[in-house]
């Protein structure tokens, strides 16, 4: 992305932290005060038809306030970190960083967009094809394990993120944090940060967001898309689908698949607030508890202190 004296200038402001904090209810009342429009930063809600698993706001809320960032791609497509930020570049450019609340959990996103990523190497079909199957083998552990040893840096993040970075360290040589290192471009924005984190209350906070989503319909929704989705679809790594599609091919009960949703989620939880805490620090980030008395109040007064910087 190439850079200009204005968007030099240009400052973001984004809401941030792990899954279940209570950011979107944050933000989306933040955004409806001020006259908003809401760019989600979020790897699983770009998928068409994945929505309540996803925590994809709803029909109502994206009545309330405009949204950008989702159903960006069908659920077999590799939707990238830097295809994202190529499109929040894009929106950020048409309507004004000023008038955009940017909202998401994916660190890797948002890193994309404040440090852009090198060019990514072009890999053989084939080759990744046959890797990939083989990677799927295994399980998470095992390829963090692996990871570990080819790039470090790298091993603390997700399952897709750990598969990406045997990729190209197999195919290519080369590792990716060595790539980001020589040939990151320069950022095109800077950003201010408001971090919502509920702290230990987290965990309730997930497991009754995971109960309402199945009340929900969460269950249809994944006996639908199985209809219609590949299996090997790039979509069906978001947290709680893989658990609901194994109820549906009838493996254990609801409740064994809702632990494992929880668990599955808390884990990611946890992913998240680790790349807050490393990532982000200084006088541009502020913590939030959402549940604190003044909660709304210190949210008003973050974005009005971006409006006079």
């Amino acid at each position: 992305m190439n850079s200009s004296a204005a968007s030099d200038a240009a400052e973001l402001r984004i809401v941030c932290g792990p899954t279940g904090a209570g950011k979107s209810a944050l933000a989306l009342a933040l955004a409806e005060a001020h006259g908003l429009t809401i760019l989600s930063a979020d790897s699983r809600q770009v998928y068409r038809g994945f929505d309540i698993g996803t925590a994809k706001p709803t029909a109502a809320e994206r009545a309330r306030v405009p949204h950008e960032g989702l159903d960006l791609a069908e659920p077999t497509r590799r939707f990238s970190a830097a295809a994202w930020a190529e499109h929040a570049d894009a929106v950020l450019r048409r309507l004004g960083a000023s008038r955009v609340l940017i909202v998401g959990g994916t660190g890797l996103y948002l890193r994309a967009l404040i440090q852009p990523l090198f060019a990514e190497p072009a890999l053989d079909p084939a080759r990744r094809a046959a890797l990939a199957a083989e990677l799927e083998a295994h399980d998470t552990a095992t390829l963090r394990r692996w990871v570990t040893q080819v790039d470090a840096p790298r091993a603390r993040l997700g399952r897709t993120q750990l598969m990406r970075a045997l990729e190209v360290a197999l195919l290519t040589g080369r590792r990716i944090s060595d790539l980001h290192r020589e040939a990151a471009r320069g950022s095109s924005w800077r950003a201010r940060w408001l971090v919502v984190d509920p702290g230990d209350a987290l965990h309730g906070q997930i497991e009754g967001r995971i109960t309402a989503m199945l009340d929900a319909g969460w269950l249809d929704e994944v006996r639908a898309l199985n209809a219609r989705v590949r299996a090997d679809a790039p979509a069906w790594n978001a947290c709680g689908y893989g658990a609901l599609r194994a109820l549906l091919d009838g493996a254990g009960s609801l409740d064994t698949a809702r632990h494992a949703i929880l668990v599955a989620t808390r884990q990611y939880a946890k992913r998240q607030r680790t790349w807050f805490r490393h990532q982000l620090a200084g006088e541009a980030v502020t913590r939030l508890d959402p549940r604190a008395g003044d909660a709304a109040a210190s949210a008003e007064r973050w974005w009005r202190e971006g409006e006079s910087s």
